[in-house]
């Protein structure tokens, strides 16, 4: 499903740049060009510009207790006599000298950057304009003392330009996303230029008006897919040139192992969303959502889904309305049969994000209750039998006829609570947890609801899902 509402509000509270950092980083900018300006600095100033994300309106909001940052190019006169390194190195010292930005001042290859106190960057690059011929741009790389070609102005209207060619801004929004799930899975590599600059090229002058881009989720797809089929086409390292300057390689910084995890995590991510996308019911569609942009995805209908399982609406069964006073009593009258066939969908249940093996293993759970963690043993128990509180259950997964698993698998164990008393506590888990000996894993039961448990068999020497166990219905009352 598209579910339109819930990407709007997931960009506004959880990517992009909220309008008092935007409000912040305005207001400095305008304070930093006003101190260059002032500054005994040496090359004529022609103009400021904005850069870099903040320029292609692609900036998200930074992950908890990280600065964001900005990238200001201030284009100058070249000064005779002035080596590149001159450049960024007296403009950070005549910073320096400034009591605002007094110990704030940073030097790096390109730029002195101003650091406010954790919360926000400014970089300043020096541009220099004309120095060889009339339209020559040249930043100034003071670590290998070297004049480098640039292009910032042509590049950032490039992809304006491929913005409107995907229309209602969703390009700019498919690459915000997309940079967030980066920073949220930290797993792949992909400088926020080099992916800006990948994800243009997917725009072609013939998508104008088509459908492949009608809206925000369709265009995510389209990108996504069209991005993976480019990569899968490309093994090795390729050559990403800048659109508007040919001699650069924006993926220069690559090495193959770092590529080849790009490669390999886009290819499953566009699987993912083209899951999510194609799905029909809600639930389903929100938890499958929420595995490629994590839990803050659509999380108030995910809980309220969660909190819901004793509602005619879920369940399908009289229970509020009828002789039972929630799911617990309804399924301690009418066994494991009364327990909704939609119970394990509940959008807050972690989706599996392994790939799944051809091969696949029977998977048994079973479970025994005992007096603590590790006290014990008091008896074997079924599943969506009825528990008292406070003990604690073992959990264990076998393959056929109770046969243990050899050492060249693992076992995750999903864990998923329902129902308002869990939720109340903010204990709805869901997510996935590893054996804590063997192939079992302890739990504590406390809140009253219908819960369970399932186990995941995966291979240790290529990562791949090889089975999974039924439901474990864990009855508390």
């Amino acid at each position: 499903m598209k579910l339109h509402e819930h990407f709007k509000v997931f960009l506004h509270d959880y990517v992009n740049l909220n309008a008092t950092r935007l409000g912040l980083l305005q207001d400095s900018i305008i304070a930093v060009e006003n101190a260059v300006r002032a500054l005994a600095w040496g090359p004529k100033i022609v103009c400021f510009a904005p850069q870099g994300s903040w320029a292609h309106e692609t900036i998200i909001k930074p992950k908890s207790e990280q600065p964001f940052d900005a990238d200001l190019l201030v284009f100058v006169e070249a000064k005779e006599g002035w080596a590149p390194k001159d450049y960024v190195n007296e403009l950070a010292t005549e910073l320096g000298r400034i009591p605002a930005y007094e110990e704030k001042v940073r030097r790096f290859s390109h730029c002195a950057t101003i650091e406010y106190a954790g919360e926000r960057k400014i970089d300043i690059a020096p541009c220099i304009v004309n120095r060889l011929y009339a339209g020559q741009y040249e930043v100034c790389n003071r670590v290998t003392n070297q004049f480098e070609a640039s292009a910032p102005e042509a590049y950032t209207e490039w992809v304006k330009g491929k913005n409107g060619v995907a229309g209602g801004n969703d390009l700019k929004k498919v690459t915000r996303l997309l940079k967030y799930m980066r920073d949220i899975k930290g797993n792949f590599t992909c400088p926020s230029f080099l992916l800006t600059t990948l994800m243009g090229l997917q725009v072609y002058e013939g998508d104008r008006g088509s459908a492949q881009f009608a809206d925000l989720t369709t265009t995510l797809k389209t990108l996504v897919g069209r991005l993976d089929d480019w990569l899968q086409a490309r093994p090795n390292v390729p050559t990403v040139p800048n659109p508007q300057l040919p001699q650069e390689d924006q993926a220069a910084g690559w090495d193959q192992t770092q590529y080849s995890n790009f490669r390999d995590k886009v290819n499953l991510y566009r699987g993912w969303i083209d899951d999510a996308f194609a799905e029909q019911d809600r639930d389903e569609s929100i938890g499958k959502w929420q595995r490629v942009f994590g839990e803050n995805f659509a999380a108030g209908e995910a809980k309220q889904a969660a909190e819901r399982v004793s509602e005619n609406s879920v369940s399908g069964a009289l229970v509020v309305s009828g002789n039972f006073r929630d799911l617990v009593e309804l399924v301690k009258t009418l066994g494991a049969a009364a327990v909704p066939a939609k119970l394990c969908q509940l959008p807050h249940v972690r989706r599996p994000t392994w790939r799944k093996a051809a091969d696949q293993h029977t998977v048994l759970a079973s479970a025994v209750v005992r007096t603590g963690q590790h006290g014990t043993t008091i008896r074997a128990i079924k599943s969506a039998e009825a528990l008292q509180p406070n003990y604690w259950v073992r959990f264990t997964a076998t393959g056929k006829h109770g046969v243990p698993f050899a050492d060249d698998y693992k076992v995750q164990w999903r864990v998923t609570n329902t129902d308002k008393v869990a939720s109340k506590a903010g204990a709805l888990r869901g997510e996935f947890y590893p054996s804590d000996e063997g192939t079992s894993r302890s739990e504590r039961l406390e809140y009253r609801g219908v819960h369970f448990v399932e186990a995941f068999l995966i291979r240790k020497r290529d990562n791949r899902l090889v089975g999974q166990s039924d439901p474990f219905y864990v009855v508390i009352e």
